[in-house]
């Protein structure tokens, strides 16, 4: 099996992928950056995310697994004490595969130049620099509202429980093929309204922004933020790709939830 190393840059986490990589050279695995089978991630969940988007043309042929060197993350769920275990479990025992959902955002210019596609594992988000966002959105090719205000934030399920539950967003379990699109400060008066409730759309939903005014955008997906000038629309739907996480063992998304939510006064 080839493999490749994504650490999050600090002496912890670089010592914990050394030791990583040497052991498995040892059991005779194949370090390979450019094509590799599974890519192992030690940090944390923004280091899970930067591994992503390195591979993300290669989402058909590579899993990821996640060692965290800081807090008990969303996708890195290995602890550093567990190193030896994981080793042995990387050479000795085919992974199985969990699939979550993504999301694909495309941004159509105004004139002849191409449309951008981005893949997100978390979410994408619309800003602008320039006032409010003012935008049409538009589902499944029908006007349903227009939107004003400070932007949105459109994520995957696995993303539901980041930037999309600090604005108030539903936790969705990955299993389910939808994207969701929460506001962020929408104005509403006697003049405009908002539907005022985060919106989850299945997979054969697609989402269409079309800005009302010639204003520049600031677009993030995940932790990488674009600007965008001429918009025409963005398009934003769950995408045909999916990611691929190896499991070795059961890690219930709930207790993920919990765990980095709730304060368990039993426990």
């Amino acid at each position: 099996m080839k493999f490749a190393m994504q650490s999050k840059g600090d002496k912890v986490s670089n010592e914990i992928s050394l030791k990583i990589k040497n052991y498995l050279l040892e059991f005779e695995l194949e370090l390979n950056d450019e094509e590799p089978d599974l890519v192992i991630s030690v940090g944390g969940d923004g280091t899970l995310l930067e591994a992503f988007h390195s591979y993300v043309h290669r989402l058909k042929h590579t899993a990821f697994i996640g060692v965290h060197t800081g807090h008990l993350g969303f996708y890195a769920d290995w602890l550093p004490k567990e190193i030896e275990k994981l080793i042995i479990e990387i050479a000795r025992t085919p992974f199985q595969v969990v699939e979550y959902p993504v999301l694909e955002i495309k941004i159509h210019p105004n004139g002849d130049e191409e449309e951008d596609r981005y893949l997100a594992l978390n979410e994408g988000s619309v800003k602008t620099a320039e006032g409010s966002v003012v935008v049409d959105v538009e589902i499944k090719g029908e006007h349903f509202e227009t939107f004003r205000g400070d932007g949105l934030c459109i994520s995957t399920p696995s993303g539901s429980t980041a930037y999309n539950k600090a604005l108030g967003g539903a936790i969705i379990h990955p299993s389910l093929e939808a994207i969701q699109v929460t506001e962020m400060a929408s104005i509403n008066n006697r003049v405009f309204r908002t539907v005022g409730s985060p919106l989850i759309l299945p997979k054969h939903h697609t989402c269409m922004l079309k800005p009302l005014h010639d204003r520049s955008f600031l677009i993030t997906i995940d932790h990488h933020t674009y600007t965008y000038k001429d918009v025409k629309a963005i398009e934003c739907r769950v995408a045909k790709e999916k990611v691929k996480f190896a499991r070795f063992r059961p890690f219930p998304f709930w207790k993920r939830v919990h765990d980095s939510f709730i304060a368990d006064e039993r426990s």
